[in-house]
C-alpha cells in the first residue's frame, strides 16, 4: 500500500482494517532480508520533494520527502557546492530509511547533518517532530529502528555547509584523493567514492545482495589489546564510546576464510567479505543460514559477536 501525501497517510492510519492487521513500513527494501512471505500490510511512502527552507552565509537547510532517492539528494547537494553528505554517495535507498538507519560511509554519517525528522505515530495518528538529539542517534541506530517504534517518517531536514569541510581520512579515499587534494572539489570526492564502490561492491541489478550485512563491532580496549598480541596486523578505528575500539567486520570475516565462499546458492562476495550475495536461487533463509555460519566462526575465533545491519523480516 503506497501513499503520496501526509493526508493519505492519515487516512490509512485512521482505518480500522489497518489496525486490525499486522503492518510493516519499508523504504526501497535495500536493508531488509525477508525470510518468507509477510502476512500483513506493507506500507511504502511516495512522499517526495526537496526544498530549501533556510540559507545563511555559511549553511543551507533542506526539507526532503522520505521517498526521495538518497543518492539523488547527494548528487543535488554536490552540484550546488554544499558540503556534508558527499562521502555518502552511492548508498542505495530512500531518505526516510537513511534517517532511520543512520547510514554512514567514509567517515560521515547522516546524523551529522540531520536537524529534524518529521514522523507520524501509527497508533495515535499524531505528527511529531524529532530533533537530532531526540532521534537518539548512534552507530547504525536511531530510536526509529526499535521494534516497537510507532513512527512513520514523512520528511527529514538536513543542514549542509557552503564552505569546504572535507572528510578524507578513510582508507582508500585518502589514498586516491592524495594526488588531487587540496585542489579537489566536491565532484572529485563524489566521483572517487562512486568509483571505489563500483570496484568493491556488486551491482544489485546484476547480482542480488543484501548490502553490508554486518555492523563493525565495538569491543573493549582490553579485548583489542589481547587480539593485537595474537594478530599484530588487526585493523581498527576510533570509536565514539570511550574505552572501545571499532573492528572492521570485513577483516574478521575474511580471516575466518569466508571471502568468496558459497553455502548452497548463498555466498560471500569475492571482492568484499561484508557482502552476502545470491549466486542463483537462494532465498532469504539461505542468506540467514550463511550469516549465522559467519557469526559462529567469528565468535569462536575472536570472541566477538557480529550484529546484522540488515533487518530480518519473518
Amino acid at each position: 500500500m503506497e501513499y503520496g501525501s501526509e493526508e493519505e497517510l492519515r487516512r490509512i492510519l485512521h482505518d480500522e482494517y489497518f489496525h486490525a492487521c499486522a503492518s510493516l513500513h519499508i523504504g526501497s527494501g535495500s536493508n531488509l532480508l525477508f525470510l518468507g512471505d509477510y502476512n500483513g500490510i506493507v506500507l511504502h511512502s511516495a512522499i517526495k520533494g526537496l526544498s530549501l527552507t533556510e540559507e545563511t552565509r555559511e549553511t543551507v537547510s533542506l526539507r526532503i520527502g522520505a521517498a526521495e532517492r538518497w543518492d539523488d539528494v547527494v548528487a543535488y547537494a554536490v552540484s550546488r557546492g554544499w558540503y556534508g553528505i558527499e562521502n555518502l554517495s552511492g548508498i542505495p535507498g530512500e531518505c526516510g530509511a537513511a534517517a532511520v538507519q543512520n547510514i554512514g560511509a567514509y567517515g560521515m554519517e547522516i546524523k551529522d547533518v540531520v536537524e529534524e525528522v518529521e514522523a507520524y505515530d501509527r497508533n495515535t495518528c499524531e505528527k511529531h517532530t524529532f530533533t537530532r538529539e531526540t532521534c537518539r542517534y548512534a552507530y547504525r541506530y536511531s530510536r526509529f529502528r526499535e521494534e516497537d517504534s510507532p513512527c512513520i517518517l514523512t520528511h527529514i531536514r538536513i543542514r549542509l555547509a557552503k564552505t569546504p569541510r572535507f572528510v578524507l581520512g578513510y582508507g582508500d579515499l585518502q589514498e586516491r584523493m592524495a594526488n588531487l587534494y587540496p585542489g579537489a572539489g566536491l565532484p572529485d570526492v563524489r566521483r572517487t567514492i562512486l568509483t571505489i564502490r563500483k570496484e568493491k561492491l556488486p551491482d544489485p541489478e546484476q547480482t542480488g545482495n543484501a548490502g553490508s550485512f554486518f555492523m563493525n563491532p565495538l569491543i573493549p580496549m582490553r579485548h583489542f589489546e589481547a587480539l593485537q598480541t595474537a594478530y599484530p596486523g588487526i585493523p581498527s578505528f576510533a570509536a565514539e564510546e570511550e574505552g572501545y575500539v571499532k573492528i572492521p567486520a570485513a577483516w574478521l570475516i575474511e580471516q575466518c576464510g569466508f571471502k568468496g565462499k558459497t553455502q548452497g546458492e548463498a555466498g560471500v562476495y569475492e571482492k568484499h567479505p561484508l557482502i552476502l550475495i545470491n549466486t542463483g536461487n537462494a532465498c532469504g533463509s539461505d542468506i540467514a543460514r550463511l550469516a549465522e555460519s559467519i557469526r559462529e566462526a567469528v565468535a569462536m575465533r575472536f570472541h566477538i559477536g557480529l550484529v546484522p545491519e540488515v533487518k530480518y523480516i519473518g
